[in-house]
């Protein structure tokens, strides 16, 4: 797996929007926040653009997109916003400029379309809080966004839930929203998750698309080849009209209670205030015992 190069005080950051239309404030909120944290910082020609639901035509999205990756003065790619649209032009972009000079792409929710293309190409990425969220986070989501970029994120360490399987594993993390990740599966951007610790988040579904979405990583031979499983916020699950009669823990439990890896539930990142940036696809130890759950990040830095 090859890691980008760390960012230094004075780097540049560029934000695009390669999904839905966003405010301006919120991306101004945004650039200040990475201008005191010591970083230099250039939002995209069509990063405030709206057309219907996006923020710019298909190929404006595009055009920022390539234009970022190509130019070498940008250490960083920094989504602002998720909702829908990466794959829409992922697969048309060019990237050898980037497998020559790797930065980091950051985001989540819809943006683990690219968590998953660079999983599969061989690269690193950071998942992570983007404008739309900076003004509710919290300390440790923007702090640990910062680390993360800066390469001093070393560990993150937090409470146990009291459904966690107990063990170690020495591996890299993978993943991102559980429903792209679905999508995504027999496509030509599915990784390999052989003994890959897969954290997974979601918001807005059912407690049965949960159920679904689980069985598709069951059928497709992914869950048996983990070495691990991080869940993180399930954000606003829903029970049906008539209920369905298990709780989401429940649910994502009885599909890997019988598998021998170690799982985290609860972890603090996704589509919540509390959403603390991890390292895709860089070697880390992660262990679970009664008392915490943790991931120590090892070499590659």
């Amino acid at each position: 797996m090859q890691v980008p190069k760390f960012l230094k005080p004075g780097d540049l950051i560029e934000i695009l929007a390669p999904a839905k239309a966003i405010e301006s404030h919120y991306v101004e909120y945004a650039k200040d926040f990475l201008i005191e944290s010591g970083f230099a910082v250039r939002i995209s020609d069509h990063c405030l653009g709206q057309v219907n639901y996006f923020s710019g035509t298909l190929e404006e999205r595009k055009t920022d997109f390539q234009n970022a990756m190509n130019d070498i003065e940008v250490n960083a790619i920094l989504c602002a916003r998720g909702g829908y649209g990466c794959v829409q032009f992922s697969d048309d972009l060019d990237w050898s400029a980037f497998q020559k000079t790797p930065k980091w792409i950051v985001g989540f929710s819809d943006v683990t379309v690219f968590h998953q293309k660079l999983q599969k190409m061989g690269f690193a990425s950071i998942h992570g809080s983007m404008p739309l969220n900076f003004e509710e986070n919290s300390e440790e989501a923007l702090s640990t966004l910062v680390s993360a970029l800066s390469g001093t994120l070393q560990s993150m360490q937090v409470p146990s839930d009291s459904n966690n399987q107990l063990g170690k594993v020495r591996s890299h993390i993978l993943g991102g929203n559980l429903c792209i990740l679905s999508s995504l599966i027999g496509t030509n951007d599915q990784p390999n998750f052989n003994n890959a610790i897969l954290f997974v988040e979601e918001i807005d579904e059912p407690l049965y698309a949960i159920d679904r979405m689980f069985f598709s990583l069951k059928k497709a031979g992914i869950l048996e080849t983990l070495g691990g499983l991080i869940v993180g916020g399930m954000t606003s699950i829903k029970d049906s009209a008539i209920p369905y009669g298990s709780s989401f823990k429940e649910i994502i439990l009885s599909h890997v209670s019988e598998l021998n890896i170690p799982v985290c539930l609860n972890f603090p990142a996704g589509h919540i205030d509390d959403n603390r940036a991890i390292i895709f696809g860089t070697t880390c130890d992660f262990e679970v015992t009664e008392s915490a759950a943790t991931i120590t990040y090892l070499g590659e830095r």
